[in-house]
């Protein structure tokens, strides 16, 4: 992983003794690396990450992890409302879905994992997130072809594996919305926002090809089997 620094910019301080326990992942959504490299370093727009990464696996610093970057904007996540200040934020180059979503190259999901498993052993790492889960009621990124279960398999965030207890649980939750919701929250997601948004931001994390079949805002069994299997592996953290 090629690691370039770039001159301080677009940040400010954490709250005194807040130290990050979140990593959070974007894609980029702009038409080129450049593109992407000249918004988050512009004081005028005064939006940063702590890290882009290039489609070809080159890491650039933007913003030291000591500093609060601004890139989660409006966002929740498990009783926490300032998630910048509480965040590592990770930009990876991608046009996105107004500009021509695509898979994300294996070199750049590798530097992803090395950059991730870096800032884990750093501080004290409890959720690995992408966008979407902390503002689905307004974001995608990094959507359904990042492949988070391979990045699960190299140590970094979790993946659902349902056992046969949680297969079975889950049929009765799966016909209750209340009951379902209530996980949802319960892993993390925000009450204020609309279930059908819940749904399709999990699918797009953890069960993508639900995503992919075009039944994103219906919490299937197989969903509520994959949200009873990472509230067991969250009490053990990432």
């Amino acid at each position: 992983m090629f690691l370039k620094k770039t001159k301080l910019l677009n940040c400010g301080d954490r709250p005194q003794d807040i130290e990050p326990s979140i990593i959070l992942l974007h894609y980029t959504g702009m038409e080129s690396m450049q593109a992407a490299k000249d918004r988050l370093t512009d004081p005028e727009i005064e939006v940063s990450a702590h890290y882009l990464i290039d489609e070809d696996g080159s890491v650039d610093n933007l913003v030291p992890e000591d500093k609060r970057a601004w890139h989660a904007g409006i966002a929740y996540w498990d009783h926490e409302t300032d998630i910048n200040s509480h965040s590592i934020g990770i930009e990876i180059v991608n046009r996105g879905h107004e500009f021509g979503y695509h898979p994300f190259p294996l070199e750049q999901m590798q530097a992803v994992a090395q950059l991730c498993r870096e800032i884990m052993k750093r501080h004290d790492i409890v959720h690995v997130l992408g966008h979407s889960d902390v503002a689905p009621e307004r974001k995608q990124d990094p959507g359904e072809l990042f492949d988070w279960e391979w990045l699960s398999a190299q140590g970094v965030g979790l993946w659902p594996d349902p056992t046969v207890d949680e297969l079975e649980q889950a049929k009765k939750i799966a016909r209750n919305e209340y009951e379902a919701g209530k996980l949802f929250i319960a892993l993390g997601y925000n009450p204020m926002a609309a279930y059908v948004d819940i749904v399709t931001a999990f699918h797009r994390h953890y069960h993508p090809k639900t995503f992919l079949a075009e039944v994103e805002g219906i919490a299937r069994e197989q969903s509520i089997a994959r949200l009873l299997s990472l509230m067991r592996q969250n009490r053990g953290g990432i």
